[in-house]
């Protein structure tokens, strides 16, 4: 047990060192050190914007609003991500491996992506006088909903009311994100037509909080290493969890299989042909040392 809170310690104190540190590469700026004297989310922040400030203190309010929104996503029962978690612990690989392959899966954009999904939609709009014709491009399915709908809620996300809370404190601090007023208007609309309210599709917890990172100033493409530092510590309670079940055994779905039954053999010149499509891209690199 003490071996596995080890890693455990190890992996949460060095997540937010490694995704601050990525960030001042992206920016060009030294490293910062965490400081003991500073708490989590607050450290993350100190590492992310000190430059040469000799006792830099990230705004209280900041951290106040960055804690809430990394409490709401550290855990949400099996996901994608989470269920990976435990698909990969299963075949006994060391956790290092594990926590590595549910961060890949929170990187698809169909999971870590989708509050950048839902900032994308709402600049797309770029109007609240454009929602109305938005609204019906979903209905018809010319466009995409973003932010709206879960596989689990099947009314308004209890996470997003909260997210939507602290929006005003956050606006006092970094100023009013203009987007903040689309999504808004968006929600109201979505929610006053009985197409969307007939699906049960209310807004989710991605809705408000990719507008509260954006006003914060984080880089859309940064959003899912923001998702990936809270949920880390539901990876690792599932993965402990995990392993002190003792009926434990290594995963493996069953598959229903829908093709041929029985089959006699045809030799490989009496097959029937099909055409494939197997060619991929050349680039001008490719053709250049083609051509020599």
């Amino acid at each position: 047990i003490k071996i596995r809170n080890k890693q455990i310690h190890r992996i949460l104190g060095n997540v937010p060192t490694i995704a601050a540190n990525s960030y001042r590469h992206r920016i060009g700026r030294n490293y910062n050190a965490p400081q003991n004297d500073l708490g989590y989310v607050e450290n993350f922040l100190y590492m992310l914007d000190r430059l040469s400030e000799p006792k830099y203190k990230p705004h209280p309010k900041l951290v106040k609003a960055l804690d809430v929104l990394f409490i709401l996503h550290a855990e949400h029962e099996l996901n994608c991500s989470t269920a990976a978690v435990r698909h990969l612990a299963s075949s006994g690989v060391d956790v290092y491996t594990t926590i590595a392959g549910a961060a890949a899966a929170l990187y698809g954009p169909k999971h870590g992506g989708a509050n950048e999904a839902v900032i994308r939609m709402l600049e797309s709009i770029g109007d609240k006088k454009n929602i109305p014709q938005f609204l019906e491009d979903v209905k018809n399915r010319k466009k995409l909903l973003m932010g709206f709908g879960h596989r689990v809620y099947k009314n308004y996300d209890p996470r997003a009311k909260i997210i939507k809370k602290i929006t005003s404190e956050v606006f006092e601090v970094v100023g009013k994100e203009p987007l903040i007023e689309i999504a808004i208007e968006l929600e109201r609309a979505a929610l006053s037509d009985e197409y969307f309210v007939k699906r049960k599709l209310y807004p989710n917890v991605d809705f408000y909080s990719g507008v509260i990172y954006k006003a914060m100033g984080f880089p859309t493409d940064y959003f899912p290493v923001l998702f990936t530092i809270p949920r880390t510590a539901g990876w690792l309670a599932h993965w402990l969890e995990f392993l002190d079940d003792g009926e434990q055994k290594i995963v493996r779905p069953r598959q229903n299989y829908k093709g041929y039954g029985k089959r006699d053999y045809v030799f490989m010149d009496e097959r029937k042909q099909y055409q494939f499509f197997l060619e991929s891209t050349i680039t001008s690199k490719q053709r250049r040392r083609m051509a020599a």
